[in-house]
């Protein structure tokens, strides 16, 4: 037997946090330098990495369930875009002395109620002390039949540009959160709304397997709406035609826009969406409609791909929009 003296206190906290976590017979119970997946027959594998740091993607008093939380679904959100089913994650944990087993404990139940919730256990990763933030880095892998991945490159001239769920509510939350919000008159359930949508994405992984038979390309919005559908328009080689009237905005972000027409720049610019952005084939649009609600995930016909290169985004008015920054970045 091992005495008690001789297991670190790494080994004790990965034990009694993270162990619980780890169901798959290939983590080994967190004991091995490494874990084990047989990927199902005739998949390919889906690999993704996200890392979220406090202060810059969630605020210190965040609630550290809703933390572990956000760091799972972020990166679920892009294997949703691959039309991916999650297999399961790693996670590396950066984390500062003055973080206690109360704020340990609440993370390890969010990301043990995601991991649940999602189908996704963890696998291993490490962890480690920091002078900086809170620092969680997840690597997610994921399952597609084998060739069918959706990538960003792949739309087509004529394909229809949809997206899901609404657009500008986190980055609007951001605002509030920070205090920039003088001109907003907003009714409570509004305000909550916004900042929910920041603190708890909803990816869109019921959509994943729709999304796997419909669209031509995809992408999650994680940095905004303009700047990320640019991405896919170039990964593709086209441009597009993007009316902002049909892009989804909840009624908060309306209400929002409605008092500060500044704000529709940062709704569509902000980012922390993580909704999908996707262009499906003409003949396919209307399955893609039916499927989704099927799934009860809303989706918007945006706008149409075109050739050329670029993104127009236009008013109500057919007047073309120009934006300052067309997406966060963190550099």
């Amino acid at each position: 037997m091992v005495a008690r003296n001789d297991i670190s206190a790494e080994e004790r906290l990965i034990a009694r946090f993270f162990g619980p976590i780890a169901t798959h017979p290939g983590a080994l119970g967190l004991s091995d330098d490494a874990a084990f997946m047989t990927p199902p027959a005739g998949h390919d594998l889906v690999l993704k990495t996200d890392a979220i740091v406090g202060g810059v993607h969630f605020f210190p008093t965040d609630a550290a369930q809703a933390v572990a939380s956000k760091a799972l679904r972020v990166n679920l959100s892009d294997l949703a875009a691959k039309g991916a089913r999650p297999l399961g994650f790693l996670l590396s944990l950066a984390i500062p002395r003055e973080i206690d087993e109360a704020w340990l404990a609440g993370f390890a139940e969010g990301l043990r109620a995601d991991s649940v919730l999602f189908g996704c256990p963890l696998f291993g990763g490490d962890t480690d002390r920091t002078p900086g933030p809170v620092t969680i880095s997840i690597a997610m892998f994921g399952s597609v039949p084998a060739g069918t991945m959706v990538r960003r490159a792949g739309a087509k001239v004529g394909d229809s540009v949809f997206v899901t769920g609404t657009i500008g509510d986190a980055a609007l939350g951001v605002m509030l959160r920070e205090g920039k919000n003088g001109k907003w008159n907003l009714s409570e359930p509004h305000r909550q709304h916004l900042m929910s949508r920041y603190l708890l994405p909803q990816p869109r992984n019921a959509l994943a397997e729709t999304i796997r038979t419909h669209a031509s390309a995809a992408m999650d919005v994680s940095d905004g709406l303009v700047g990320d559908f640019g991405k896919l328009c170039r990964a593709s080689g086209v441009a597009a035609h993007i009316e902002v009237a049909r892009v989804p905005m909840s009624e908060a972000a309306r209400a929002v826009v409605a008092g500060d027409a500044a704000t529709l720049e940062t709704a569509l610019t902000g980012g922390d969406d993580y909704e999908v952005v996707c262009t499906v084939p003409e003949t396919k649009a209307e399955s893609f409609r039916d499927a989704a609600k099927a799934a009860g995930v809303p989706v918007a016909d945006i706008g149409k791909i075109t050739a050329g290169e670029g993104v127009r985004f236009t008013d109500a008015a057919g007047k073309a929009l120009a934006f300052k920054r067309p997406a966060f970045s963190h550099f």
